[in-house]
């Protein structure tokens, strides 16, 4: 292993370090992900959250998915990167937004998420696996 993967806001306020593996790596074109990001997608790794440390106060808000659950996301208060997420319905995961890494090159997505929500300009590889909603856990 090549260590954790730490990563935190553009001005280093919130900092995380990450021990472990992704447990799930994807490119998300739900429209909340799209709002979010700016763009036609939104790009996350999910760890167990027992190898997480997470220092700096972030702020949140929550939303309500497609599931019906909540989905927490963290951001910096003072630049407003989005920096993780959390959900209620798995508490034992924790989400970090790919471009948040200190290192992103380590980012190795392995789906693509809510295709059906994609836009056409919004090209992704097209080998990548493509699901119409979430997969099934």
């Amino acid at each position: 292993m090549a260590g954790p993967y730490t990563g935190g806001c553009a001005c280093g306020r919130i900092r995380y370090a990450v021990h472990g593996e992704p447990v799930f790596s994807n490119h998300c074109q739900c429209r909340d992900c799209q709002r979010e990001s700016g763009t036609g997608h939104g790009s996350y790794a999910t760890f167990a959250r027992s190898g997480v440390t997470v220092t700096g106060e972030a702020a949140s808000w929550d939303m309500t998915g497609d599931s019906g659950n909540i989905k927490t996301r963290y951001f910096c208060p003072v630049c407003g990167t989005a920096v993780y997420m959390m959900f209620s319905a798995a508490p034992e995961v924790f989400t970090i937004r790919a471009g948040s890494l200190d290192d992103p090159g380590r980012y190795r997505p392995q789906a693509v998420t809510y295709a059906s929500r994609g836009h056409a300009w919004d090209r992704l590889d097209p080998d990548m696996a493509k699901f119409a909603r979430m997969p099934a856990q």
